[in-house]
């Protein structure tokens, strides 16, 4: 692999592959099966990405973490609200179900004026650093969105993430960037790490050329038409192997994020994160371009929460 960025203090036990429980909130699949999903990954020693958004995928976790608890993860939870109290209250809600009393890494995925203070360095900012203190939550990795990256761009550049914010964390993948090219360059700039979301972008790159309707919408769609031959003519025997190879190519990603609710998908995950080799400049290239065109054709000029 090539030469990385070094982790910050919080995040010195993250692992390349971290697991995305997600669908372990599909009640769909049976409890205990899923339960067994956990206790898969558990054992293989990765951390894990969770959400009290995900249905009862922390009860999931809960009975997992009772079954082997000297086998509980290094854990990331997303933690919502547009304020500092809805923001303590969403911390306890995914605490209680796991029956942990701290959380390693705190997902922040503020709104409203909790944001905009924090992005302007105002008493957010204090109140972040109180609760980290408190042990409640040991670290922070600030969630971005197109939409949203201007924000994030100008908090970085004026010093306000600072001690604060120990990497950002987005959707990133060979279909999606999710931060604007003018965070994009000032992350990779100045070495910032990240935190890859959604490794194989929500499935196969043939899935969303060919049956656009499955997953994901018009957009991916499109995308995937342009991607498909890159990854055909690469050599690289699965998706899988090369999204990981894509996203822990990049020297400043620190790790990726996928998710699922079967073993042996898990099982692929864990084989393609092993002796990780960059795909070729040519083709991180190839696709770099396509991600800058998408940007600003497309992801920035988004209404939130419409791909």
């Amino acid at each position: 692999m090539n030469s990385k960025v070094s982790f910050p203090t919080g995040l010195s036990k993250i692992t390349p592959f971290i697991y995305g429980t997600a669908r372990l909130g599909d009640n769909r699949i049976s409890f205990n099966d899923r339960v067994d999903v956990a206790l898969a990954g558990m054992n293989a020693d990765i951390c894990f990405h969770t959400s009290r958004q995900y249905n009862d995928a922390l009860e999931v976790l809960g009975a997992a973490f009772k079954k082997k608890p000297d086998k509980i993860p290094t854990l990331i939870a997303k933690i919502c609200g547009d304020d500092i109290d809805a923001l303590k209250c969403d911390i306890r809600n995914n605490l209680d179900p796991l029956g942990l009393k701290s959380l390693d890494i705190g997902q922040l995925c503020i709104g409203g004026d909790l944001e905009k203070d924090f992005a302007a360095g105002g008493d957010a900012i204090v109140e972040l650093n109180n609760i980290r203190e408190s042990g409640l939550v040991r670290s922070y990795v600030w969630n971005v969105w197109p939409w949203m990256s201007e924000l994030a761009r100008k908090a970085l550049v004026d010093g306000h993430t600072k001690g604060i914010v120990d990497a950002f964390i987005f959707y990133l993948n060979p279909l999606q960037r999710f931060a604007s090219n003018e965070l994009w360059d000032l992350l990779r700039a100045e070495e910032q790490p990240v935190i890859a979301l959604k490794t194989i972008g929500g499935g196969s790159v043939h899935k969303f050329r060919d049956f656009p309707g499955a997953a994901g919408g018009e957009y991916l769609q499109r995308r995937a038409v342009e991607v498909a031959p890159i990854f055909e003519s690469s050599g690289v025997k699965s998706w899988t192997e090369f999204c990981v190879r894509f996203s822990l190519g990049i020297p400043n990603v620190l790790a990726t994020i996928g998710a699922t609710a079967k073993v042996g998908h898990l099982e692929e995950f864990l084989a393609a994160k092993e002796d990780v080799r960059p795909l070729p400049c040519e083709i991180m290239d190839e696709i770099f371009a396509l991600q800058r065109r998408w940007s600003d054709e497309m992801d920035v000029r988004a209404e939130p929460w419409t791909m």
